[in-house]
């Protein structure tokens, strides 16, 4: 049996709030990556087995190697859906938020997402979230969304015999079972990293028990990518990667133009970060790049044009969480974390080299 995260009470909250519901939506963060589109798919095919009328609203585009995942192509994009999005938020009697602490982590959907009547319940595992949910559920000592997911429905649902002691009694159970693999997968980079305790294998077991090909998900995610995108990985590493040998630090930046000159497309910069962590003695890793603002975003932009997304990697016990908050007001796991700075890309990189020695230890 699994540690349990949730207490009774938590769980009952739960329960009580979805038996209470019709109408749900299930909103997640910007530029959705496999943990949010997977604990939103997976809490969506939950629930509608249980005859709810459920929507999923992502406040911007997702890239297209998670369309696959079922139901993705019902997914509402607030940036050019922004009537049909707003009409089922006031008609919904339940909003979950899922893999997101804070309503700024969606843009002017959050604005939107405040002012709703209705009840509100958070799944999340980032720290410090914030408290408009009448129940929150924020573990961030868990390495995924999804996890945290796959632990609530197995609280909220009765379990049967199967080789793994895990069988959900309701439609839609390997749907469920490969959204959640995905984000699992997807939030550790392939079990890389936040992954070293054993009942996340235990999960995966019981995930695989239920029908997850865990072989053909990793091919349709990281071997989906097009010439130009690795062309573009190429570009990075020779032409754009600097190295900071004291701090063992890398940090590689991208302005719309170079990326324009590759035919960038949304998810083409996925995992780019993590490549200078395959040099021997680097541990820290920065990757920039530049982006429009979308208007989705315009009030936290501050009349400012240009956005830079900011993904930051490190290895060991060696945290970037803290300095992603600090500096770029973003967050995240220890080894996994983010952050959005609204101005132009080189105050962005100077921003970074002003101020990483200070967060970032010699060794």
């Amino acid at each position: 049996m699994l540690t349990s995260f949730f207490s009774d009470a938590e769980v009952k909250a739960a329960q009580e709030l979805i038996n209470q519901s019709n109408n749900v939506v299930i909103l997640t963060h910007m530029s959705p990556d496999g943990d949010a589109m997977g604990s939103s798919l997976a809490m969506r095919h939950f629930l509608e087995a249980q005859g709810k009328q459920v929507a999923v609203i992502v406040p911007n585009a997702f890239p297209d190697f998670l369309a696959w995942l079922p139901k993705a192509d019902q997914d509402i994009i607030y940036e050019t859906q922004r009537a049909e999005a707003d009409a089922l938020l006031d008609h919904a009697d339940l909003v979950i938020c899922t893999d997101f602490n804070d309503p700024k982590r969606i843009g002017s959907l959050g604005d939107k997402l405040l002012t709703l009547p209705c009840k509100k319940m958070m799944i999340d595992h980032h720290l410090h979230p914030a408290s408009f949910p009448d129940l929150t559920l924020s573990y961030p000592s868990s390495p995924s969304t999804c996890e945290l997911v796959y632990r609530l429905i197995t609280s909220l649902s009765p379990i049967s015999n199967s080789p793994q002691g895990v069988q959900y009694p309701i439609p839609n159970t390997q749907e469920i079972a490969t959204c959640i693999y995905t984000g699992m997968m997807t939030d550790t980079g392939n079990f890389s990293f936040n992954s070293n305790y054993p009942e996340m294998y235990q999960i995966v077991g019981d995930l695989v028990s239920l029908g997850v090909n865990k072989d053909e998900i990793y091919n349709r995610v990281f071997n989906a990518y097009s010439a130009d995108r690795m062309r573009l990985m190429g570009y990075c590493l020779y032409s754009k990667m600097r190295i900071f040998p004291e701090h063992h630090t890398a940090l590689i930046y991208l302005s719309r133009k170079e990326l324009y000159r590759f035919n960038f497309q949304s998810g083409d910069a996925e995992g780019i970060v993590n490549l200078p962590l395959q040099i021997k003695d680097v541990y820290y890793s920065c990757f920039m790049r530049e982006d429009k603002v979308n208007p989705t975003e315009v009030a936290l932009a501050g009349g400012s044009k240009t956005k830079i997304k900011i993904s930051l990697r490190s290895q060991g016990n060696r945290p970037v969480n803290v300095f992603a908050k600090d500096i770029f007001g973003g967050g995240g796991h220890a080894n996994a974390s983010g952050g959005e700075y609204y101005g132009p890309l080189p105050e962005a990189v100077q921003l970074f080299i002003d101020n990483y020695t200070k967060y970032f230890a010699k060794e």
